[in-house]
């Protein structure tokens, strides 16, 4: 028994408080899943009416039934889900976040794991290995194949031994290698401990954890300072240690009560080609050379719970999951480097990912000294955060964009109150207008100079299904907001869109057959596949 909640306790306490659906029809996890559990999020349902899904009856195309249940919307589709994961009140969130940094607890080693329950080895991974989890395709007609959402990626410095944990995206490539994709220009841990074992000449052990107890998932998506072992952090967000269990094949510690540990090496010679796949930026991510891991074991929970975070075009279970984390790093690392007067920041959500619109929220009477230095400072905390930085007074709602607005046209004067921050990088999202890999903090001219990748939602056949099914299920009506479902803007070739009807089919070993075969080791990871081709 341990003194914070599994994921098992947490679904649980969902029930309890009316945010939960349980889903008993059959759905298939290619084509309905992640559609259904979109509409509430486009579908002009409010916020507080988000609820987690758990999806009892798993199938695809193919007829195949899944005996894991599909866990979805759970730890942040509104805000009081992320409280309930948090276990603590909302206004509580901000000092619990800042006492789990300033007091990690050390994982404690155990032995009786119940992540070890089920053990898939060896020549049974071919017949019964990553093929037998029902991973979904987030964005059906657009994904080239299933992805892991919600995989934490837990790795080991080569060289200081302290574990990292990370939230990147997995590609399913067969029933023995999954895909990563860290981006390297968030400055995720995973490409260090990469880059390190690289110069070694060494594979990347890793341990990939998919459901576990809310604490891990939190401190997986935060940005936990670097060296700061994410799984002692847990610790510190349920005031206890967690608990940990060595994997069976690879020197990773994983929490012992993860409901599926996908373990194996991260090949650190060769990189292949890996997506299309809609991106939380709310593009179709196009194809980059990434990493690849060869999987040793998988290892489960006998009532294991599949869970997958809903991401791509916000607002989602992604931005939000990140949003709250992220709002308040940014405020305590700006109170702690001194700035006077900051009341709160505020990350816009809909549609640009939390990311590209920052505002500062200043009690009134702030010096202005103060207001410029947490200006050019929340601008530079993270690569892609904060290509717009506004400071407001607090009689200004930062969630309403007209009064943002209201504010920018009457309260500043661009001659003396606007300055660009050059050569930034371009962080999160499609290549630029420019394609130099350089931005600025203001956007000059918002029109598209050259084709674009797709909006990274299902299309349109895929969303008009999960309606039917939504409206069967007599879950709230929905009152459809643009954008809805996923379109070209002109980047789009024959080649992706092939692979996207292979996935939504359940065909997509081929395209991992394919991409194997054009495996490199001459190239940096994310490198688009199309440029080094030319």
């Amino acid at each position: 028994m341990t003194s914070y909640p599994d994921l098992h306790e947490h679904v649980r306490r969902l029930e309890e408080a009316g945010l939960l659906i349980r889903v008993h029809r059959p759905i298939d996890k290619n084509t309905e899943l992640h559609p259904l559990v979109r509409w509430q999020f486009c579908g002009g349902v409010p916020p507080e009416q988000r609820k987690a899904f758990l999806f009892e009856n798993v199938v695809d195309g193919n007829g195949r039934r899944y005996d894991i249940p599909v866990l979805v919307g759970a730890l942040a589709s509104n805000r009081e889900i992320y409280a309930l994961s948090m276990g603590c009140p909302l206004d509580e969130v901000t000092p619990t976040w800042a006492r789990a940094m300033g007091n990690p607890i050390e994982p404690q080693v155990v032995s009786d794991a119940p992540c070890q329950e089920i053990v898939v080895e060896g020549g049974e991974l071919n017949t019964n290995g990553l093929d037998a989890l029902p991973v979904p395709i987030s964005t059906p007609g657009w994904d080239n194949a299933p992805y892991l959402t919600s995989g934490h990626y837990l790795t080991r410095d080569p060289e200081t031994g302290v574990q990292n944990s990370g939230n990147y995206r997995g590609q399913i490539k067969s029933p023995t290698c999954v895909g990563m994709n860290a981006s390297h220009e968030l400055n995720q841990g995973i490409t260090v401990h990469w880059n390190k074992a690289r110069a070694l000449g060494q594979k990347l052990p890793c341990a990939i954890v998919v459901g576990a107890p809310p604490c891990v998932t939190l401190t997986a998506v935060q940005k936990v300072p670097m060296g700061l072992d994410e799984l002692a952090v847990a610790g510190g967000l349920v005031g206890s240690p967690l608990r940990v269990a060595k994997a069976r094949t690879v020197d990773v510690l994983v929490p012992a009560e993860a409901e599926i540990v996908i373990e194996g090496y991260i090949d650190t010679e060769f990189l292949e080609p890996e997506a299309p796949f809609g991106e939380s930026h709310g593009h179709v991510n196009l194809q980059e050379y990434n990493a690849f891991m060869d999987v040793t074991a998988i290892t489960r929970r006998r009532d294991a719970i599949f869970t997958s975070i809903l991401s791509q075009v916000t607002p989602s279970e992604s931005s939000l999951i990140k949003r709250i984390a992220y709002e308040e790093r940014f405020l305590t690392t700006l109170h702690e480097i001194g700035i006077h007067g900051l009341k709160r920041v505020f990350l816009h959500e809909p549609l640009t990912n939390i990311r590209k619109f920052v505002v500062l929220v200043f009690e009134n009477g702030a010096e202005e000294t103060n207001v410029w230095r947490a200006m050019y400072a929340a601008s530079s905390l993270q690569n892609a955060v904060g290509k717009f930085t506004i400071a407001v007074n607090e009689d200004i709602d930062p969630e309403n964009t007209d009064a943002i607005l209201w504010a920018l046209a009457y309260r500043m004067d661009p001659r003396r109150d606007m300055q660009v921050v050059e050569h930034r990088s371009w962080g999160h999202g499609p290549a630029g207008p420019v394609n130099d890999g350089q931005d600025a903090a203001i956007l000059l001219d918002a029109t598209l100079k050259q084709p674009y990748p797709p909006i990274s939602l299902p299309k349109r056949e895929y969303m008009e299904r999960a309606r039917t099914i939504w409206e069967e299920l007599g879950l709230p009506a929905l009152e459809p907001r643009a954008p809805w479902f996923g379109y070209s803007l002109g980047d789009w070739s024959d080649e992706f869109e092939q692979e996207a009807q292979l996935a939504v089919r359940g065909e997509f070993w081929s395209t991992a057959e394919k991409h194997a075969a054009h495996r490199r080791s001459d190239v940096p990871m994310n490198t688009p596949v199309r440029s080094s081709d030319d």
